[in-house]
């Protein structure tokens, strides 16, 4: 299965452009579009209503992440470990603080990037997996997080097992406090706390070898205009700092009088790296049905992504 992740600048076009490639790709191929981002139009822009996945032909399945709901599942998923794992320190009334970890920072991403786990591993059917993010700031934190995460959870262990160590010492020296509570034998497979964090460790791990792989491609939208540029160098400037794969920059909204625009927005970009770049021209508004101007947005727009592994 081949990953393709639509980013940008908001306005840019991306949940288009990632709605012509399904298009285009599903003509040939199993494709399930997925919105990450709050502001969904991929039911718009299809025109049909996507509260639940929707088979919307035999190739293509659309469907929008309710990011609410997402960040909700996520934190009831999270509290119940962690009331499971601290069972001792329920008589402190935790949960009242755990209500407004929904506020806190990086709680979306995180969500987020649930959301995208889960359904990369749940697929089994989609030749092509294809996501429209959200704006470039939302993206590049929920991109980043595995890399981040794993460098936070390195630290956790080894915390946790000076933790260990220590309470193993006082076990020995003062016999055990509370039987329920003590370990008797020092056991790294016996502590929930570390066997819960070489479980994320390894988890991570593996999303982030899976982001940084061939089959995923992230490709950046932008305009021929000097706000949209500004961004674009950002967003390709933070890839290569993450090691993520950019595949394909995408000038969208050509026409006849931006192309000397154009041409100097690219030449900038060129400078920074020697990905792939490619012209889509501003669709016609008065093309004759939803499908032919899915067609018009870009006619080679499925040309320009490697067929999925036999």
């Amino acid at each position: 299965m081949n990953i393709l992740f639509f980013t940008g600048k908001g306005g840019v076009g991306k949940s288009t452009l990632a709605a012509a490639t399904g298009w285009q790709l599903a003509q040939t191929h199993r494709v399930r579009i997925v919105s990450l981002d709050p502001a969904h139009n991929l039911g718009d822009i299809f025109g049909v209503s996507l509260k639940k996945k929707t088979a919307f032909t035999r190739q293509l399945t659309l469907e929008e992440i309710d990011l609410k709901k997402r960040t909700q599942a996520y934190l009831k998923q999270e509290i119940g470990t962690l009331n499971e794992t601290y069972k001792y320190l329920q008589v402190l009334n935790l949960d009242k603080y755990f209500s407004v970890l929904q506020y806190s920072p990086g709680i979306e991403e995180y969500a987020l990037l649930s959301g995208i786990e889960e359904i990369i591993k749940s697929d089994t059917r989609s030749d092509y997996l294809i996501f429209d993010t959200p704006p470039t700031g939302l993206t590049l934190r929920f991109l980043a997080l595995p890399r981040v995460t794993i460098t936070w959870i390195d630290r956790l262990i080894q915390i946790r097992r000076t933790i260990l160590e220590k309470c193993h010492t006082i076990h020995r020296l003062c016999g055990p406090l509370s039987q329920e509570e003590t370990l008797l034998n020092y056991d790294e497979g016996d502590d929930r706390v570390l066997q819960r964090l070489f479980a994320l460790h390894r988890n991570y791990r593996d999303l982030d070898t899976l982001l940084q792989g061939e089959c995923c491609r992230i490709c950046v939208v932008f305009n021929p205009d000097l706000l949209s540029l500004r961004e674009t160098e950002r967003l390709v400037r933070a890839l290569a700092d993450l090691n993520l794969p950019l595949s394909l920059l995408i000038d969208n909204k050509i026409t006849g009088t931006n192309q000397s625009t154009a041409d100097r927005v690219e030449a900038r970009l060129r400078q920074m790296t020697d990905t792939r770049l490619k012209r889509v021209p501003l669709a016609n508004d008065r093309s004759d049905g939803q499908e032919r101007k899915l067609y018009e947005i870009g006619e080679n727009l499925a040309s320009w992504f490697p067929p999925p592994p036999s």
